[in-house]
């Protein structure tokens, strides 16, 4: 698993989608510096103590957002209404704001706490 991975993935896309994912790449290490960068699923993936946090990835219309966990998207649907999503996904056609990467990170890794916890 390796920073070049993502480098890889992203030079392979064509554009918007190479300039978006290589504004949500910096936005997400923005928030979260000591995230270890690599391909899960097939995706960008940013990975916190050998959990994912989130992915992201091209599609043909734009770009998507994995919070990997089934509950995020559910959880901030208040903050979500303006896009379009799946189940596991959240689909865009611009960077998302810093302030909702933010917390879409935010709740995911409180998740990940809460589990190693239980653990």
């Amino acid at each position: 698993m390796s920073k070049k991975e993502i480098d890889s993935y992203i030079a392979g896309q064509s554009e918007p989608q190479k300039t978006i994912l290589k504004e949500m790449r910096k936005i997400i290490m923005e928030i979260e510096p000591s995230l270890k960068q690599g391909i899960s699923y097939g995706i960008p993936a940013f990975i916190l103590d050998g959990e994912v946090v989130c992915g992201i990835a091209a599609r043909k219309n734009g770009c998507s957002y994995y919070p990997f966990s089934g509950s995020v998207l559910e959880a901030l649907k208040s903050d979500l209404v303006k896009f379009k999503q799946t189940k596991a996904a959240l689909h865009f056609d611009t960077p998302l704001p810093k302030t909702l990467v933010r917390k879409l990170m935010t709740l995911r890794m409180v998740q990940m706490m809460v589990k190693k916890k239980r653990k």
